[in-house]
């Protein structure tokens, strides 16, 4: 309780350190104009104010978030059913890994940004292609770590079960998945940020609503109080979201491990 308690202090003093200097270099001294960097004071009264102000993009501020995180959370749950199996299986099974390993290579290192432009030629200007961005971002992330979890499950604890009489499956969800699910997890959580960072991205693009639509936006209308405004709520978004799958882990691999 006390490494928590000064852990929050530290980061309390920090945040109020940074905002501190942002006042001083803006409203303090004046040293950057209103319009290059805002000072916190605006950025806190466009924030307010966007929440039932439509102007000047057309949406407030609930329906750019709700318009993004519904998707983002499509996109990434789909990611995550298909991935986190596909991962286990090709682990697991030594001709699903022979199969699938070449193809998952040979896309692995394409960045999700860079799937954009096919996804828009494919479904066209709307919310099926950013659903396939989020997806193709999450699923590779899934298939990674619940493929490592898995190899990484110890030698000594699968010859402790099979020893006692368990089948193949029973050593794979007795042993092999729960040994993986800090893996799946951590790829869960990555998965998740790539899932939300392209969603923005794709947004930007082609989108008449969302988070990155309201930051283009605002980018062409030199609004840069609206633009942070914008890259704040994707953070905080962003940060409850991680704490959420925090917490899920924090209670599944704690289930897992008293049992």
């Amino acid at each position: 309780m006390k490494k928590k308690a000064l852990y929050f202090c530290i980061s309390l003093f920090s945040l109020s350190l940074f905002i501190f200097l942002w006042w001083l270099v803006t409203d303090g001294l004046g040293i950057f104009p209103a319009k290059a960097l805002p000072s916190p004071a605006k950025v806190v009264t466009t924030f307010i104010a966007k929440w039932t102000k439509r102007a000047p993009d057309g949406g407030t501020m609930p329906e750019h978030i709700w318009a993004s995180l519904k998707l983002a959370l499509y996109g990434f749950f789909l990611g995550a059913v298909i991935g986190i199996p596909v991962g286990i299986m090709m682990a697991w099974n030594h001709k699903a890994d022979l199969l699938i390993t070449p193809i998952f290579n040979f896309l692995r290192p394409i960045p999700p940004i860079a799937w954009i432009p096919l996804m828009l030629i494919f479904f066209g200007i709307g919310q099926t292609a950013k659903a396939a961005v989020i997806f193709v971002s999450t699923v590779t992330n899934c298939i990674l770590n619940s493929y490592s979890g898995v190899k990484q499950a110890k030698n000594v604890h699968l010859w402790v079960a099979q020893t006692f009489g368990a089948s193949r499956w029973q050593m794979l969800f007795k042993v092999a998945i729960p040994s993986a699910l800090p893996m799946i997890f951590a790829g869960l959580s990555l998965s998740m940020n790539l899932a939300w960072m392209s969603l923005v991205a794709a947004e930007m693009l082609a989108a008449d609503k969302g988070l990155g639509y309201l930051i283009q936006y605002a980018r062409m209308m030199a609004r840069t109080d609206l633009v942070i405004v914008g890259m704040i709520v994707i953070t905080v978004i962003g940060a409850i979201l991680n704490k959420i799958l925090s917490t899920i882990e924090h209670a599944v691999v704690k289930g897992r491990h008293m049992q």
